[in-house]
């Protein structure tokens, strides 16, 4: 059941393939707040994990966030670890557990979610998704079938970014 109305089309979908332990991942979120603040609820970004093996504490990452989310601060939560992950690679999993309490979120929950595996099933499916389209760092962005990596470089992504969304909520009419 969808609650689009036909009047108005569903919003351009902005996947972002991103890690929680990754600074480039952190390095990324100025362009992701940029792009939130030019097109609001006109573009949908989402998060989608892709937790690298080399980041012991990225897959633990992936499911708080989606803890975090599922507790209406999925955003707020991802913002407050990436701008920790040096601290995230040093503490590991107590430090996922702070910044919930930091949030007001409900850490026991967290930390029984992340016993409990409740998440892991999100994480996987995004991370699978992700090989299957080519993903092989993060972040990566995926916008009107098109793929760009920003593992190498953020140069110009931002940009790219803006003229695919833009092209789709013309074809639109937005």
């Amino acid at each position: 059941m969808s609650d689009t109305s036909p009047d108005r089309p569903a919003a351009p979908v902005l996947d972002v393939w991103c890690e929680l332990q990754c600074p480039d991942c952190r390095t990324a979120l100025d362009d992701v707040r940029a792009l939130r603040a030019r097109y609001g609820d006109r573009l949908e970004l989402r998060l989608r994990h892709f937790p690298l093996e080399k980041h012991k504490h990225a897959f633990a990452a992936a499911q708080a966030a989606e803890e975090a989310a599922a507790q209406g601060q999925g955003w707020p939560y991802v913002e407050a670890v990436l701008a920790r992950v040096e601290e995230l690679d040093r503490k590991g999993e107590p430090l996922l557990i702070e910044v919930a309490l930091e949030l007001g979120l409900d850490a026991e929950e967290f930390d029984t979610a992340l016993i409990d595996g409740r998440h892991i099933l999100i994480v996987d499916a995004d991370q699978a998704e992700g090989k299957a389209m080519g993903v092989t760092g993060t972040p990566t962005y995926v916008i009107g079938g098109e793929r760009l990596d920003g593992g190498k470089s953020q140069e110009g992504l931002r940009a790219r970014i803006e003229e695919i969304a833009d092209r789709l909520l013309a074809a639109q009419g937005s």
